[in-house]
């Protein structure tokens, strides 16, 4: 017998991704709700080649469902996970409401799978998206050599911050071809033929929250003693994000050797040819579930240190792909149907 899912926030960018990773999933499901805010309430999405109706978050009985799918925002999730954990649904988080509560596992299947169990507040985490896809990359290299320090470096699509931010790279972009300026509204600066190093909000140390997160968000998932610093800038593409990652290691680790490596590891596509055109980049990666992977090569400055470019569909691994999988795990795991199911 199948589970029960709801997926809530099914309208937004991340909530229709969701829809749609789900129905090509190989996780048994008897059962799917769309669920949305009252203004989307009988808004038509797709999963697979049906169509859901949206339903009313405030009126939808959660005890029907195994399982929450959550992409409705933070200050939402801060109310309603709790309320659907008591429920008997295990709720999967994608905002960053829980990602820092002890009692809540933060998880990447790839890289700490063994942990997703641990939901004593019925609440697992899905991390931020520019964590994910460098600590799936990280991992194998960790294991094989310590990483001791990394240096990284973003440039991570409007869509990271919704669709509001998408539009508004549409119509900047537009509105300079026709001479009709428009004015910031999202962002800081211009955005459209322009990138702007500033996401989220600044923080007392001078760092933004979102190069906060990547460092914290690593070493719980990760290692607690890999040491990191990040840049975390926004660029003008839609979907997809790009990261430059400089790994210091404990021990050596070749280029050949971390290339072969990352070649085997799940989750991982190798594209590292040292030629024209020999490398991934965002526009390529949109719609593919892998994290890839070019650009590997020693660092001739430092001692045990590799270079790599590192890119993925920050709407899918980065969201709602890393969330269904997540789910596929519990399924493994065999998580029982939700026990307050009348």
């Amino acid at each position: 017998m199948g589970y029960r899912i709801a997926v809530v926030g099914a309208t937004g960018n991340v909530g229709t991704e969701m829809l749609t990773i789900l129905s090509e999933s190989d996780l048994q499901v008897d059962e799917v709700h769309a669920v949305a805010s009252r203004k989307s309430v009988g808004r038509i999405v797709s999963y697979g080649d049906k169509d859901l109706k949206c339903v009313d978050l405030d009126k939808f009985d959660f005890t029907t469902v195994d399982i929450a799918l959550m992409s409705a925002g933070g200050d939402v999730s801060k109310i309603w996970s709790p309320k659907i954990a008591a429920a008997g649904a295990i709720v999967i988080d994608n905002s960053s409401a829980w990602r820092m509560d002890p009692d809540v596992p933060l998880i990447v299947p790839e890289v700490n799978a063994d942990e997703v169990m641990n939901f004593k507040k019925g609440i697992i985490a899905n991390p931020n998206c520019s964590t994910i896809q460098m600590v799936v990359a990280l991992k194998p290299l960790h294991d094989r050599a310590t990483i001791k320090r990394v240096v990284v470096s973003t440039y991570q699509s409007v869509s990271g911050g919704g669709k509001k931010n998408m539009d508004e790279l549409w119509l900047q972009t537009k509105g300079i071809y026709s001479n009709d300026h428009f004015q910031p509204i999202n962002f800081t600066k211009q955005i459209a033929f322009n990138v702007i190093p500033h996401i989220d909000i600044f923080m007392d140390s001078g760092e933004t929250k979102e190069e906060w997160k990547m460092n914290v968000e690593t070493k719980r998932i990760l290692d607690p003693k890999i040491k990191v610093t990040a840049t975390c800038v926004r660029v003008p593409t839609f979907v997809g994000h790009a990261e430059a990652l400089n790994i210091e290691f404990e021990n050596e680790l070749s280029a050949e050797d971390a290339h072969e490596l990352l070649r085997e590891s799940p989750g991982i596509m190798v594209v590292d040819k040292r030629e024209d055109g020999g490398y991934v980049t965002p526009v390529e990666c949109v719609g593919e579930f892998a994290t890839f992977v070019s650009r590997i090569r020693e660092d001739s400055t430092q001692d045990n240190t590799l270079n790599m470019w590192v890119v993925s569909d920050n709407l899918r691994k980065g969201a709602a792909l890393n969330t269904v999988q997540i789910a596929e795990l519990l399924a493994n795991r065999k998580l029982p149907r939700n026990a307050q199911s009348k």
